[in-house]
């Protein structure tokens, strides 16, 4: 399986080239050499692209790609989910917050046992560190009311870093969120619709270089809205589609009833 990895970037010449050395070197180490590097340039004014290409002339599997409409964390997400070439895809951080260890893990899983790969801070075994203690608080807000909404017993939503099939990710379009409110559109979607999911504890580090884009006074109504667009459809038609072998979607249609139900019978 080919594995594909997202990371958004705006201004991250601190980072980036860090990021891409461990990420890089540690799937080559364990063995995951199928797979590419797509970082989305989000209008970085520094050096962050330049950096990307020398990087891209060292390893090829490692590319950038500019985002060249208006900018946000959704849309750079966007960009990279509308180029990847992966059978599978994991959004990933460009400040090396998420753990390389952890990408492979999710790789075996999106591989062998699961449509999505939903990594947890949160769970028994996961590890934490240099968490901001206000958005620790908000954090456990918000994922508590989403949990509440939507039935969940995952209690890490918010958190960006997860995996998908390619089929979860055609399933799921179009993506509406323009700034990290995608962080909640496309797992929910991707639960709603009925897509297989596996939760693992994750490590987590806060950026030891620059400040994060997340500002949470800006990003509040943002999400509410996005929550609410997907909770409707939870509430109100996710009984009226089914998914196909092939991952599309399509209407629930009586005659559909009615062929379970008779093939159903000729099985017992």
């Amino acid at each position: 399986m080919k594995l594909s990895i997202v990371i958004p970037a705006r201004n991250e010449e601190g980072n980036i080239g860090k990021t891409l050395h461990l990420l890089s070197s540690h799937l080559d180490g364990a063995g995951v050499t199928n797979f590419e590097i797509l970082v989305v340039d989000d209008g970085s004014k520094d050096r962050t692209n330049e950096i990307v290409q020398a990087e891209n002339a060292r390893d090829p599997r490692i590319r950038v790609v500019r985002n060249t409409g208006r900018n946000g964390f959704g849309r750079a997400v966007t960009v990279g989910l509308n180029n990847f070439t992966g059978e599978a895809v994991i959004v990933y951080m460009a400040d090396a917050s998420d753990a390389p260890e952890d990408v492979v893990r999710y790789y075996h899983i999106l591989r062998d046992e699961a449509d999505c790969a939903f990594g947890s801070r949160f769970m028994r075994e996961s590890k934490v560190y240099d968490y901001p203690r206000f958005k620790l608080v908000i954090n456990r807000i918000a994922n508590f009311a989403i949990r509440s909404m939507f039935s969940l017993r995952y209690n890490d939503v918010t958190n960006a870093f997860k995996g998908y099939r390619r089929n979860v990710i055609e399933g799921c379009r179009p993506f509406v969120s323009p700034h990290f409110n995608l962080t909640i559109e496309i797992p929910l979607k991707a639960i709603v619709r009925g897509y297989s999911y596996k939760t693992l504890p994750i490590t987590w580090r806060n950026r030891d270089i620059g400040e994060s884009a997340l500002k949470l006074k800006e990003q509040g109504s943002r999400y509410l809205y996005t929550l609410l667009t997907v909770w409707f459809e939870y509430l109100l038609v996710s009984h009226d589609t089914r998914r196909t072998d092939s991952g599309e979607f399509v209407p629930w249609r009586a005659e559909d009833a009615a062929e379970a139900e008779h093939i159903a019978r000729q099985e017992k």
